[in-house]
């Protein structure tokens, strides 16, 4: 069966994780075409992504200039469905995140991607994310091409469902696929209980490389490791707070921060502040390797965020057997277990934060070692990539 995938961004330092489902969906015998409006020239460290993109075509490739004559060829061919279209997108352009004429630009970008889904002879399409990369496809599908689905990860999907019409994108969709119940609660909120049965629950999944890795003991060193885009959800300034706290009661401690993002600059300055330069290290963007080299390093991983759908970083940690600490918010709980293979505590509490730190690096290694066996046991479990893959090959088989 023939399947295309689009995404805003592809591939993506912090979307390995569409990769892995793709890859795992080609194995089982689907053949993928891939379609995005950005990444051609985005800076890559895996291999694997830098091979991605050499298997992606690339909408915006050629600015707004090349989508003339697809939209020219399209309103040719369909003049009749092509003006219902702009009649949808105008819709769609009216309290929405974005001004009306973006969904413009959207209807352009969907008669291209119509074009290419047509030569390749997709039966489907699926998106991830229910932003402007669900829009396209609904466009395009409104247009004649074949059936959607997309995949709602969270935040920012359930921060404006309504100024996103994520109601309107549900109800046309052959299927949504949430990743994890939280999600799919939150999308029976924004359509009648008749639509609810096409929501399903996909999670994300890991590589079998993770699963494989030797069980590698926790370190002696009081190290723990924060993995993620530097940027106000992910509460790396409350986490600055909390190591201040464990630094006023002398409790020895490193902090590794693995990533990059916008807020960089702002974390850096609050480190200097409080005179943690020399427990606090960032490390910019790294490749995936290096994340696991740098979660093995560690005793634990912390994300202390103040929203989130259901990290892939929780699961690639737990997979290496780490134990993690962080907030009970969305998603997380329904993975990561108090006492029994983490720490939760609530989102932006600065004590209970430096407090679950404390403790974890308190504990002795045989502690740590079965708290990180009770996660590797749990995610491998929940989250196989080619358990879940099965899962949506089977709805994309039923929606053709």
């Amino acid at each position: 069966m023939r399947i295309a995938y689009f995404i805003n961004q592809y591939p993506k330092v912090s979307h390995s994780f569409i990769r892995r489902e793709i890859l795992a969906l080609e194995r089982q015998g689907m053949e993928i075409q891939r379609i995005a409006l950005r990444g051609w020239d985005a800076e890559l460290q895996d291999d694997e992504d830098i091979a991605e993109r050499g298997k992606t075509r690339y909408v915006l490739q050629h600015g707004l200039k090349g989508l003339l004559a697809p939209t020219l060829q399209v309103l040719r061919a369909e003049p009749r469905r092509f003006f219902a279209t702009l009649w949808l997108a105008l819709r769609l352009g009216q309290r929405a995140d974005r001004a009306w004429p973006y969904h413009l630009v959207y209807l352009a970008e969907a008669c291209q991607v119509l074009l290419w889904l047509q030569a390749f002879g997709a039966k489907h399409v699926h998106a991830h994310f229910g932003t402007n990369s669900t829009e396209v496809v609904m466009l395009a599908h409104a247009l004649g091409g074949p059936a959607y689905s997309f995949t709602v990860h969270g935040p920012e999907e359930f921060d404006k469902p309504q100024f996103l019409h994520m109601g309107e994108k549900v109800r046309r969709a052959a299927f949504v696929a949430a990743v994890s119940s939280y999600g799919r609660s939150q999308l029976f909120r924004w359509v009648a209980h008749e639509h609810w049965e096409k929501v399903k629950v996909v999670h994300c999944g890991l590589e079998r490389d993770f699963h494989a890795v030797a069980a590698v003991a926790a370190p002696s060193a009081p190290r723990l490791v924060c993995v993620g885009r530097l940027c106000e959800q992910k509460g790396q300034l409350l986490l600055i707070e909390a190591a201040r706290l464990l630094a006023i009661q002398a409790i020895a401690f490193e902090l590794v921060l693995a990533g990059d993002g916008e807020m960089r600059e702002q974390i850096e300055a609050l480190v200097a502040q409080h005179g943690l330069q020399a427990q606090v290290r960032i490390t910019g963007w790294i490749s995936s390797a290096q994340v696991r080299e740098e979660i093995l390093a560690a005793r634990a991983l912390v994300l202390p965020s103040f929203a989130e759908g259901l990290p892939v970083v929780i699961m690639e940690a737990m997979a290496l057997r780490r134990p993690v600490l962080t907030t009970y918010v969305a998603g997380i709980p329904e993975l990561v277990r108090q006492g029994e293979n983490g720490w939760l505590f609530p989102a932006g509490t600065v004590e209970e934060l430096a407090a679950a730190m404390a403790d974890c690096l308190s504990q002795p290694a045989d502690v740590l070692q079965r708290m990180g066996e009770a996660a590797y046991q749990r995610v491998l479990q929940r989250h196989d990539i080619d358990t879940e893959a099965a899962k949506l090959a089977r709805y994309f088989k039923a929606s053709a």
